[in-house]
């Protein structure tokens, strides 16, 4: 397999010597790891078709990689498999300012969209806290969220169309830029979020919004976690939309502040960033009204950021709680649960509870305008005795999201390290559902098997 792959690709295109093969045999999710027998770097979408017609032809299964900053481990390579890493595809093809569309190739990074989006007077919404290194291939396979998910919403409704390279090495381009098209299944929807179980995304057509006129961000501090998730209710039944509508609580507070130093408030037990842009009039009157909203659910304090330079530090500190928490214990699992919002507060007083049962470490941050939390637990992977009371605690926050009608993941995907509990909530013919989608599709099981379910 290696010898073929030599012929179609150059030499700096592969990597076979194990040295080489240790970044790439595992991702962002903590504890999970495989090797790789190889990892290749195709520049263009015939070579990727090329590579997995090879595959298809020998057996051999591939897991497409972007940049490795999935959560869920779904790009850890499979046993006697490739690693078919895009980040070599990461050119910008076209801006088209009459539709107000961006085509990129797969391995572009998610910042650099929005940065050339920015310089036509457009933005692309969808913001993952990875977003200045992961791509968006990546963020396609898994649906990925982000802080300007409550208004904007996420990957999916800005991808008007991909071409992918199909398991038997076909391929396929999947919408247009047309604003409406119900011609046939709507077989991009179909890709989004597959986590590349069923197809390689190697190029995306997104949609562009015109960049909002005025931007104001405001940090309320709370002494109760009840009176933040009060002020988050408050803030939507008020018909209120903000751009961002972020939680912190304290662990993630402090240890954000220790990392960052912008003086956040550590003697507050809850934290949300509150942002909202558009016209500068309606910008205004959105800022004063959930002023007043955390002032009436008793806020410690409010701070407006001065200028712009102070806003993108905010947003910045909250980008890096994930980066700040790691520095606390050897090994950091971030988890990624949502509820509705109206059981928002006793969702975070849950995840409390289930910390202090087990004896363990749970910091807990999120975007809590969409009700998306983050219960990060602190931990060391070698206690073994310790791992088995985190997993116990896992599942215990599982068990509790599905029955509050909550979802075990809102942005990070499924991958291996959640897909145990994937039967859980697609308790009825929907779980044989998603794996008859897999089998038609792939027959072979050759594109990121194991990943999502067992079949």
């Amino acid at each position: 397999m290696i010898a073929q792959l030599r012929a179609l690709l150059r030499p700096d295109q592969i990597l076979t010597e194990t040295v080489d093969l240790i970044p790439y045999g595992f991702d962002g999710t903590a504890m999970l790891k495989e090797k790789a027998n190889a990892v290749v770097f195709p520049e263009t979408t015939e070579e990727v078709a090329a590579i997995v017609k090879l595959a298809y032809k020998e057996k051999t299964p591939i897991v497409t990689r972007g940049s490795g900053t999935g959560l869920s481990g779904g790009s850890i390579p499979v046993k006697n498999g490739i690693v078919l890493c895009l980040v070599k595809m990461n050119r910008i093809l076209e801006i088209d300012t009459k539709n107000l569309t961006l085509t990129a190739e797969a391995g572009t990074i998610t910042q650099a969209i929005d940065d050339a989006a920015a310089a036509e007077g457009l933005i692309y919404p969808p913001d993952p806290g990875s977003m200045k290194i992961s791509t968006i291939g990546g963020n396609v396979a898994n649906n990925s969220g982000g802080l300007r998910g409550l208004k904007y919403g996420v990957t999916r409704n800005y991808v008007m169309g991909m071409e992918v390279v199909l398991p038997n090495g076909d391929i396929a381009w999947l919408g247009n830029k047309c604003v409406k098209d119900v011609a046939g299944y709507s077989l991009k929807d179909l890709f989004i979020g597959s986590e590349g179980t069923l197809g390689i995304v190697t190029k995306v057509l997104l949609r562009l919004l015109p960049r909002p006129e005025a931007r104001k961000t405001i940090l309320a501090t709370f002494n109760d976690i009840e009176d933040a998730a009060q002020t988050v209710s408050d803030i939507i039944a008020a018909k209120i939309i903000p751009c961002t509508l972020e939680f912190l609580d304290q662990t993630t507070i402090r240890c954000v502040e220790d990392f960052a130093k912008i003086g956040l408030p550590t003697e507050a037990k809850a934290l949300l960033l509150m942002e909202s842009d558009g016209p500068a009039s309606a910008v205004e009157e959105e800022a004063q009204k959930m002023q007043a909203i955390a002032q009436s659910n008793r806020a410690l304090s409010l701070r407006v950021a001065a200028n712009s330079e102070e806003a993108v530090q905010l947003a910045t500190a909250r980008r890096s709680a994930f980066s700040a928490l790691a520095r606390i214990r050897p090994t950091t699992i971030l988890e990624d649960v949502t509820v509705p919002r109206s059981k928002l507060a006793a969702t975070v007083r849950f995840i409390e509870s289930v910390a202090q049962k087990h004896g363990l470490k749970i910091a807990n941050f999120g975007h809590m305008g969409d009700g998306n939390l983050h219960p990060t637990f602190l931990t060391n992977e070698r206690d073994g005795e310790e791992i088995e009371r985190v997993e116990k605690a896992m599942h215990e926050i599982f068990e509790y999201t599905i029955a509050a009608g909550g979802t075990i993941t809102g942005e990070h995907g499924v991958g291996l390290a959640k897909k145990g509990h994937l039967p859980d909530q697609f308790a009825d013919a929907s779980y044989p559902l998603l794996q008859s989608i897999k089998r038609s599709l792939d027959p072979e099981q050759l594109l990121n098997p194991g990943k999502l379910f067992d079949l």
